[in-house]
């Protein structure tokens, strides 16, 4: 797959403009032109058809190639081996909480990230289409751990969950992976109108994340946001320790130095928002959760420059 020169300018540029549409959010709620009714119908339409629709578009819009899907099965190899050490680096820290519900959101925060509607942007300013197609398949890997040991971690020890293998298998992220990676594998392109149509719907979701992000941040009193210590520590490990650790492993198995980045600013993603969702659905605490995502959110404007910096002179690049 054609090699594409990471672009540190344009990845500056797109954390400054991430950080403006949190501000963007955060007031808007603020002047009340989003309220908490408007945020959870937005936090729907994302996940249900933003979402979705990101995905195709980042398949749709590249040529096949043996290379490119070789590329993708190895990302979705990567993805897989990213989430089970993240997930045995959560249990570690989050085995000993003692409240179970609390324990769960900390450990599912930790595991995962915003890999598409912040991981997108970024991957795109560093790389381009390369960026986005690697992210796709990043996915598979994000969507099977989430419906499987993700819902099993936020609702540990309840009676009224079960896991079954349709949800893992068939749900809003798995469907459209399947969906774009046949897609991918046509002998033909897809006529311009339907390329760009699931680029418009697929461009929902950064912006309108965002904003609800910084609605959310808004929704609490500064001391409630940023009064809880845990918050820091979790963020801590998140944006930056975890992220360290996985750059150092994965440059020390010898990977090339594109997929040491790559897995690196995977893993440096702020908390996925799909805590916030699934605690209010399972009635956990989605104050908590909110915080976690909201303030890894807000931190990671500052600390993924610091991340990519340090994983780009580990590489040499």
């Amino acid at each position: 797959m054609e090699e594409k020169d990471l672009d540190f300018v344009a990845f500056l540029n797109t954390i400054g403009t991430l950080f403006l549409l949190i501000v963007a959010g955060f007031v808007a709620y603020k002047t009340s032109v989003i309220d908490d009714v408007s945020t959870k119908k937005l936090s729907t339409v994302i996940v249900k058809i933003g979402q979705p629709f990101l995905i195709i578009s980042s398949l749709l819009t590249q040529e096949f190639s043996a290379d490119k899907l070789r590329t993708g099965l190895f990302v979705m190899l990567l993805s897989v081996g990213l989430h089970v050490f993240m997930a045995a680096a959560a249990w570690l820290f989050s085995f000993r909480i003692r409240d179970i519900g609390m324990r769960g959101i900390t450990e599912f925060a930790l595991i995962f990230t915003n890999c598409g509607f912040v991981g997108f942007p970024i991957l795109q300013s560093l790389y381009g289409d390369k960026g986005l197609f690697c992210g796709a398949f990043y996915l598979i890997g994000f969507h099977l751990f989430t419906w499987s040991w993700g819902l099993f971690v936020l609702t540990r020890g309840r009676d009224d969950v079960k896991l079954t293998v349709k949800n893992i298998l068939v749900n809003f992220g798995t469907v459209p992976i399947a969906i774009g990676i046949v897609l991918f594998l046509l002998p033909f392109r897809m006529p311009p109108a339907v390329t760009e149509f699931t680029k418009y719907l697929g461009g929902l979701c950064t912006p309108v994340s965002l904003l609800i992000t910084g609605a959310l941040i808004a929704t609490r009193r500064p001391r409630e946001i940023f009064g809880k210590p845990i918050v820091y520590l979790v963020s801590f490990l998140k944006l930056i320790l975890i992220p360290v650790v996985v750059a150092c492993i994965l440059r020390l198995i010898g990977l090339d130095s594109f997929y040491v980045i790559f897995g690196t600013v995977m893993a440096a993603m702020p908390s996925a928002a799909l805590v916030t969702m699934f605690s209010e659905m399972y009635s956990l605490d989605s104050a908590y959760a909110s915080q976690l995502v909201g303030i890894t959110t807000l931190l990671c404007t500052g600390s993924l420059p610091l991340v990519v910096l340090f994983v780009k002179r580990l590489c040499g690049v």
